[in-house]
């Protein structure tokens, strides 16, 4: 578990993000609120001039005034207990004489100096004085300061709702006068509250609206800090490559700037982000020259949170005795700044030790007191994690039904947090983080199911495997129902379009960038302007759920129960097939609609080993059968083989599993036979992301009018300038434009990090004119040549057909997944270039009748594979969009074998009425029986995913 620092008031986050070993990771802050540095800075001291018979004592506290200030702006440890003394010499003085504007100012520096040092009941006694005196004489700008440092103490020792109340009066203060600098700092400072509360949501959109007022205002300072804070945000979901690119553009301003403090913060998050990628050595790097400025400007809390990051790498690898020195080093230092987050944090990894170690009872006596600190400040996540290890001890103590007990209640906290982040995004990242607790829970439950097999835990296991997947597409697919945009504010709609514009200008501008010669400054400006554009367009999809009359009128959906399955998913003659790949071992449920039984396999790592080699040998052209395909089939299928039968099977893979296609896979125990018999020759398969899926799908799809016409091809586009359909073309045109367009730019982009060649496909028109020979004219649309184009695919006509078929080059681009797609005609009927490609973005905004969409292409099932939610592709695109079933390949295919195959598929299903997977299993067997394609290759790349009725 890693914990982070955050920047502006001295606060830092515990996130609810499951690493290796579970330990709590945690940055070193920022030790002053610029608010407090600013004291001096925001308006000179003014003191009124006495009578002459105070002038001497006047002047005498002015002098000790100064030296305490120059003491206090050094920054050392030392230097403030000597601030101290100054500063306790001159306030009887300035009482004495009733200058209660220069005793305000005197008070208000003890407090910050008693924070700093971590005394914070003393800060409270000294800043309560100077809110007091600074309203009685009308200071607003004091009041507004004193209110940010009261704030700032209450959320370093937990109490949260007071420092938000503290923070929303200075905010109020800070607009009535107009302090846009100071406004910008209350708001980052209200950011840093709901992070340490574990609302990353609401905290990202706090330090996004800091973050535009500050780059208004020309603060570099609090620019930094907050770029930091935002850093956080995206580490807490998990998305680490975001999070270091915020760090590093927060480490450059700080050095710019001249701030050791928030240097030594980016230091540390940094190590934070190299350690969850597993790069120990330069994590301790990094952390070593945080801990050198803490020590050196006697920053306690920052000094306690290196020490237990240093001890959390020590843990993980693997020197136990060594970590716990460090986090016993840290642990008074926490208890002096009176930080219960961190000290919570600390507990946590004191405990997790002692587990290592076996010593279980000292383990959970340390989670404990842990879960109590965290329940005290409010913090959610911390909480869930501190549950989560005492679950993990008391199982291993072989107190199986406390653990449940205890994971039970993990579950429900995530659950609650996962809600309350609005980007789908975000929220499909963040739930991949805590993917550790569900595998605990499933385990746990399989474990009970072994000991206790007739109390229905496997059943529960199930329902868990559900509630584990799939989250997000569940929502998106009822989303899509609803049409959220409808009601929404047209300036959102406007700010929205004009994004997406900004977007594809940045994306050819980048291109453009990288096909030349460039510097790596230009490279760096053009993405943080790009990662500006793209976060405001994610705030703006927010808002508009957010202020959606439908969107808010939804009813999240939830995934089914085993009950709920059986009666809403299955039939008599179908099977389901559920897999969850867990770290120690591996489980499947086999479920008809009547009956559950499950399976222990072997773990995940064993199982990924064999599927790789599968896949390479299944994509060799030449090998009709392999040594992998049997030792795979044995491992996954052997096991259920008795309840196969001949039934239709529904496939929910996890993990390296979604890349199996389980057509090719053989008979369970055939393989004492030389001959090579796929599954396909009794079985229909299907595969889903989740079985709750089919219900959403059939739910949304129950209603729905059939559509006039029955097919619409798109083939056989034109890719570059020497196709000879273009010959005609380009002698009667102007030259060709010498700038690319954005679309060939992307395009060309996306190719090369995916390796396709685009080639003419000779073979999809002959594809596609046999499929439309089965339909009659004025029901078919064909789309060739330059007609194959993105205009035809983004058009309303589409709307009005029952089959889309694209039979063209797609793409896969897992380093940029944004520029997945489907390549279309890349010139006009002039000879002109024109935007030829359709990306994932565009398929998300179709608006489409049909009952199934084919993509005869390379590679169109596969995606982004993020844990959770599973292959973010093309598929789940066309089902948002309003297909029920896509039929898509797992790999690039055979020109030549692919147009067969798809001749069959649709004489099967528009000639002799079979449905879409019943089809597509005859087909591929007819193409598999023919001996120049029997190899899987040529056949089993295809699979139907989704609705099967």
């Amino acid at each position: 578990m890693t914990q982070f620092q955050i920047s502006d008031s001295r606060q830092w986050k515990f996130l609810p993000f499951v690493a290796s070993g579970s330990v709590v990771l945690f940055s070193s802050f920022l030790l002053f609120t610029e608010s407090n540095i600013a004291i001096a800075q925001e308006y000179p001291l003014n003191i009124a001039q006495q009578t002459s018979s105070n002038d001497a004592i006047s002047a005498a506290a002015n002098a000790l005034y100064q030296e305490g200030k120059q003491l206090y702006e050094q920054g050392t440890g030392e230097s403030l207990l000597k601030a101290i003394a100054k500063f306790e010499q001159a306030l009887p003085l300035y009482q004495k004489i009733g200058d209660r504007s220069s005793e305000a100012f005197t008070v208000a520096h003890l407090g910050k100096i008693y924070s700093d040092l971590g005394q914070q009941q003393k800060a409270l006694f000294y800043l309560n004085q100077a809110l007091l005196l600074r309203r009685q004489i009308g200071d607003k700008m004091g009041e507004t300061i004193t209110l940010n440092n009261i704030g700032s103490v209450y959320s370093d020792i937990g109490e949260l709702q007071k420092a938000l109340d503290f923070f929303h009066q200075a905010l109020l203060i800070k607009r009535e006068i107009k302090d846009k600098t100071g406004e910008a700092r209350i708001i980052n400072n209200i950011g840093n509250v709901y992070i340490n509360s574990g609302e990353e949501q609401k905290a990202l959109d706090y330090f996004q609206q800091s973050l535009i007022i500050r780059r208004e205002v020309g603060d570099k300072i609090g620019e930094a800090r907050t770029i930091n804070n935002i850093g956080l945000i995206y580490l807490n979901l998990g998305q680490q490559q975001k999070a270091i690119d915020y760090f590093n553009q927060s480490l450059a301003l700080n050095q710019e700037m001249g701030d050791k403090l928030a240097a030594s913060t980016a230091l540390n998050n940094i190590a934070t982000v190299y350690s969850d990628l597993q790069q120990e050595q330069k994590a301790l790097e990094f952390l070593q020259k945080s801990l050198v400025i803490t020590k050196n400007l006697g920053n306690k809390s920052g000094e306690a949170r290196t020490l237990n990051n240093i001890g959390n790498i020590y843990s993980k690898i693997g020197e136990k005795q060594k970590a716990l020195d460090y986090f016993n080093q840290s642990l008074p230092l926490f208890e002096f700044v009176e930080n219960k987050l961190g000290l919570a944090a600390n507990l946590n990894n004191i405990g997790l030790i002692y587990s290592d170690l076996g010593e279980q009872p000292k383990a959970l006596n340390y989670y404990q007191q842990a879960i109590s600190l965290y329940q005290k400040v409010g913090n959610r996540g911390g909480e869930a994690l501190a549950i989560y290890n005492m679950a993990s001890a008391e199982r291993k103590q072989g107190n199986l039904n406390s653990a449940l007990n205890k994971i039970k209640i993990v579950i429900n906290i995530v659950e609650d947090l996962r809600t309350k982040i609005n980007s789908q995004e975000l929220r499909a990242s963040y739930f991949a983080t805590v993917q550790n607790y569900y595998q605990f829970y499933i385990d746990l439950l399989m474990q009970l199911h072994k000991q206790e097999p007739s109390k229905g835990y496997d059943a529960l296991a199930l329902q868990t495997s559900e509630r584990a997947r799939a989250r997000s597409l569940l929502e998106l697919l009822t989303e899509a129902k609803a049409d959220i945009r409808q009601g929404v504010e047209p300036k959102l709609l406007f700010q929205e379009r004009d994004l997406q514009k900004q977007i594809d200008v940045l994306e050819k501008r980048r291109i453009q960038l990288l096909g030349g010669n460039y510097t790596k400054a230009q490279v760096q400006t053009l993405e943080k302007e790009n990662e500006a554009v793209l976060e405001q367009y994610q705030q703006v999809q927010i808002k508009i759920r957010a202020t959606s009359p439908r969107y808010a009128a939804l009813t999240q959906p939830q995934p089914l129960s085993l009950a709920q399955i059986q009666q809403q998913v299955l039939d008599e003659n179908t099977l389901l097939l559920e897999y969850s790949l867990g770290e120690q071992r591996s489980y499947l449920w086999a479920v008809t609609n009547k009956s559950i039984t499950s399976y222990e396999l072997p773990k995940r790592a064993e199982i990924e080993a064999i599927v790789q080699k599968f896949r390479q040998e299944i994509t060799t052209p030449y090998l009709k059968h392999s040594p992998s395909l049997d030792t795979l089939s044995q491992i996954i299928l052997a096991p259920v083989a008795p309840q196969l039968e001949n039934k239709r099977l529904v496939v929910v893979s996890d993990g390296a599993l979604q890349y199996v296609p389980f057509a090719a896979l053989t008979k369970p125990n055939s393989q004492k036979t030389s001959k090579y018999e796929p599954l396909l020759i009794n079985h229909e398969i299907i595969t889903l992301p989740s079985a709750s899926t089919v219900a959403i799908l059939r739910n949304e799809h129950k209603q729905r009018k059939p559509v006039a016409k029955t097919l619409i091809v798109l083939a056989d586009p034109i890719f570059s300038l020497d196709d000879e359909r273009l010959q005609s073309k380009i002698q009667t045109s102007p030259p060709v434009i010498t700038e690319p367009n954005l679309n060939t730019l992307a395009l060309n982009r996306a190719a090369k990090d995916s390796e396709v060649n685009f080639e003419r496909l000779k073979f999809t028109r002959h594809e596609a004119e046999q499929i439309l020979a089965l339909v009659p004219a004025n029901k078919a649309k064909s789309a060739f040549d330059f007609t194959a184009s993105r205009n035809t695919a983004i058009s309303k006509d589409l709307s009005q057909y029952n089959i889309i078929h694209f039979a063209t080059h797609g793409i896969l681009n897992s380093k940029h997944p944004e520029l997945s797609g489907i390549v279309l005609s890349l010139f006009d009927d002039k000879g002109m270039p024109q935007n030829g490609f359709l990306r994932l973005h565009d398929v998300f905004n179709l608006n489409l009748k049909a009952e199934l969409v084919v993509l005869s292409a390379c590679k169109t099932g596969l995606g982004e594979e993020v844990r959770g939610e599973g292959l973010v592709g093309l598929t789940r695109g066309f089902m948002y969009a309003g297909s029920p079933r896509v039929v898509v390949s797992l790999w690039s295919v055979d020109d030549q074998a692919t147009s067969e195959l798809m001749k069959a598929f649709y004489q099967k299903m528009l000639q002799q009425g079979l449905k879409p997977a019943a089809a597509l299993r005859t087909a591929q067997l007819e193409i598999w029986r023919t001996k120049r394609y029997a190899a899987p290759y040529y056949w089993a790349a295809f699979t139907l995913q989704g609705e099967w009725r």
